[in-house]
């Protein structure tokens, strides 16, 4: 008997993935390293110096397990976000805590409805639990609300995920939309509302928390991986009423948290001054990502998000030769959409001047070059 043929039929069935290939694996696999991060979202402006405080702070304590019922976090982001904390609940990223919802939700063979090239992490979670992806396509670079609705509807879906403002396109829906299209599923789908770049968003396009805090069947993601920047520290939060935020404690591992990141995480939450700073700073990296794009010939997507769409023109080929011609012969580390349309485009994160610089010294040579 070989050691894989003890696992499950499921397991056995999947092929071995990784949703996303990290930095460090590429360091690795190409033999450079490299000189601009800019493609995994992450917030290159780091946290605040006060959050750094917190880390050192907390150090100490690493050899104690972490708040089993995340009693203070919880406390800290009702008190931002005007709920109760029985209406929060806490896991590791909101990676961790999409794992967690396709468990509750997801038998084998079940279908789970999502629009194709959304984020595939999300994908990975569904076809692990044996759920069945149904797939919308985008219309015109944006998640397609009513196409979603109507898979919903079509396949007796329970479980739906939209995204706004979306990855990896950057784009997004009003909260008046958001919000119609919530009221209009079935009370047996639950509505995942992946909030993961919400405070780089304009706030048009956040539905109010008083708007949904009453559907339980509606469940809003957030993190401090992006903005707040502790995407290492993994931590992220879930929006619910309190009967469906108490479910994740059915399953959920109480000791994952790390202490040391949740200390972060209290400490970001209280330096909404500096979240002010590092929100110019992303708006003003984006126009700088747009206005790169721009010079040379390519068309930038408007975006809500930390990073910026690119469309090259043309096709998935060419997109991948300048992603890897960026990392090859310059040493710059960014990404692209996984599935057409949307692979013609390029996605860049925002970051300090200094990458931002390097990425405009190079465009253009990997551009003549494969001209």
């Amino acid at each position: 008997m070989s050691a894989f043929s003890r696992f499950t039929p499921l397991i056995q069935s999947l092929p071995s993935t990784i949703p996303f290939v990290g930095p460090e694996a590429i360091e690795r696999q190409r033999g450079r390293a490299i000189a601009a991060r800019i493609g995994a979202n992450e917030s290159g402006f780091g946290p605040a110096p006060s959050v750094l405080a917190a880390i050192n702070e907390a150090a100490g304590g690493t050899w104690k397990y972490a708040d089993p019922e995340n009693h203070d976090l919880r406390q800290a982001i009702s008190a931002h976000l005007g709920t109760t904390p029985a209406n929060i609940a806490i896991g590791e990223g909101i990676d961790g805590l999409l794992g967690q919802i396709v468990r509750m939700v997801i038998e084998p063979g079940m279908p789970v409805v999502t629009s194709l090239g959304a984020y595939p992490t999300f994908n990975y979670h569904v076809v692990g639990h044996g759920g069945r992806l149904v797939t919308v396509p985008y219309a015109e670079d944006r998640e397609d609300l009513e196409a979603l609705l109507a898979a919903v509807k079509r396949e007796n879906a329970p479980l739906v995920y939209f995204a706004n403002p979306d990855n990896p396109m950057g784009s997004w829906w009003s909260a008046e939309r958001i919000v119609d299209f919530a009221r209009a599923l079935p009370e047996t789908t639950l509505l995942i509302l992946d909030e993961a770049y919400c405070e780089t968003a304009p706030a048009e396009s956040l539905p109010t928390i008083d708007a949904l805090i009453d559907r339980p069947n509606v469940v809003r993601t957030r993190t401090f991986s992006k903005a707040y920047g502790l995407a290492g520290s993994r931590v992220g939060y879930v929006i619910s009423t309190p009967g469906t935020a108490q479910a994740f404690d059915t399953i959920r591992n109480h000791f994952g948290m790390n202490r040391i990141g949740v200390a972060a995480a209290m400490a970001a939450l209280a330096d909404q001054n500096y979240l002010k700073e590092v929100i110019a700073k992303i708006a003003a990296a984006r126009q700088r990502i747009a206005a790169i794009a721009a010079d040379n010939g390519l068309t930038p997507l408007a975006s809500a998000t930390n990073f910026v769409a690119i469309d090259c023109g043309r096709d998935a080929v060419h997109a991948r030769a300048i992603v890897d011609a960026l990392m090859n012969d310059h040493g710059i580390f960014i990404r692209m959409p996984g599935v057409a349309p949307l692979n013609r485009c390029i996605r860049v994160s925002t970051g300090p001047e200094a990458e931002m610089a390097l990425f405009a010294a190079a465009l253009p040579e990997v551009l003549k070059k494969l001209a």
